[in-house]
């Protein structure tokens, strides 16, 4: 998916830099969302949690975007015409639905409820998404992984994975990056990372084993889920600093409570993010926007698409300037 804000904001992001979150300090940091509309007059809109001033990564995840139910028949679905990327990868995941993607590498998939496609777009990658004239109920997340430095001019490429279910204690868990609750993710990535959806039963707690080493995110979808001693709502990202070795989440509601749980060990380098572009300096992004808009090489083309490309809004009048995670309290 693209970020088809007509007014991208340029970010200049780094990881926390001040260390762990101290002692005494609450386990969990509630990041509210913002509402940002995909297009024209009859977008579909989306909750998007990360990037934003209070924090702008978990681990190596530096997007977070989370949409649905939709009523394709009032929404209008979803309609993104080929857009580039690079410098991170996409990480697409449906909770129902259809989706048909296509890319400059030739593949043509499609993504279905339960399933992920990861795209890596290192030096340049262009690709369409469109929900299918069958899918009446589009809900799912849209996720971007930052590729490290020594990885963020790497070739294009994409996976897709269909994760087996696991049932732990009152939970049905799938994973579809890295490890958890007995499942270990094959797809290939450039840092460790923690991605899965996890759907716990009413009034049930699960408890999980994670790694300590690793900073988490819950992005809550539907039901209240208490995070150690912090209740999420719907739409809420709860961000849980490194040091953890287990989660405690509880299901407040009497219906089965759905959320995507994310992770890494926090990110190092700076980056700079502006629209769908991961580079680690202003120029980067203004040679990214000159090649996507002179249709170079560099994204490729995609033959099939009925269609023109997305165009590339306006760069900033200003240089980019950094920002940071904020001291953790």
């Amino acid at each position: 998916m693209s970020n088809a804000e007509t007014d991208a904001e340029a970010l200049r992001c780094g990881a926390l830099v001040e260390g762990d979150r101290p002692a005494g300090a609450p386990g969990v940091d509630v990041l509210s969302a913002r509402e940002v509309p995909l297009g024209g007059p009859r977008a579909m809109r989306v909750r998007r949690t990360l990037p934003q001033r209070r924090r702008t990564l978990i681990g190596a995840w530096c997007f977070a975007d989370h949409y649905g139910p939709h009523q394709v028949a009032v929404s209008g679905g979803m309609n993104m015409p080929p857009h580039p990327h690079t410098g991170l990868q996409t990480v697409s995941w449906l909770f129902s639905g259809e989706i048909e993607h296509r890319d400059t590498l030739g593949t043509h998939a499609l993504i279905r409820s339960g399933e992920m496609n990861l795209m890596t777009g290192g030096h340049g990658i262009a690709h369409s998404e469109v929900s299918t004239p069958d899918t009446a109920v589009l809900h799912g997340v849209q996720l971007w992984v930052a590729l490290p430095g020594e990885h963020r001019h790497t070739a294009r490429d994409f996976q897709h994975h269909v994760p087996e279910p696991a049932q732990v204690d009152g939970a049905g868990i799938r994973v579809f990056l890295g490890s958890l609750a007995g499942r270990t993710s094959p797809v290939r990535t450039f840092t460790p990372l923690l991605g899965a959806e996890i759907v716990i039963e009413p009034r049930a707690t699960l408890t999980l084993a994670v790694d300590a080493t690793f900073e988490h995110g819950l992005l809550v979808d539907g039901g209240d889920i208490r995070l150690a001693d912090t209740v999420l709502r719907p739409a809420e990202l709860g961000y849980v600093p490194r040091g953890a070795d287990t989660l405690t989440m509880v299901n407040e509601t009497d219906a089965p409570a759905r959320a995507v749980l994310i992770g890494g060990p926090p990110f190092e380098e700076e980056i700079v993010m502006w629209w769908n572009f991961v580079g680690r300096s202003h120029e980067d992004m203004v040679k990214a926007r000159e090649d996507w808009e002179a249709s170079s090489g560099r994204f490729g083309v995609i033959e099939d698409f009925p269609g023109g490309p997305l165009p590339a809004p306006a760069l900033p009048n200003a240089v980019i300037t950094p920002r940071r995670n904020p001291p953790t309290r």
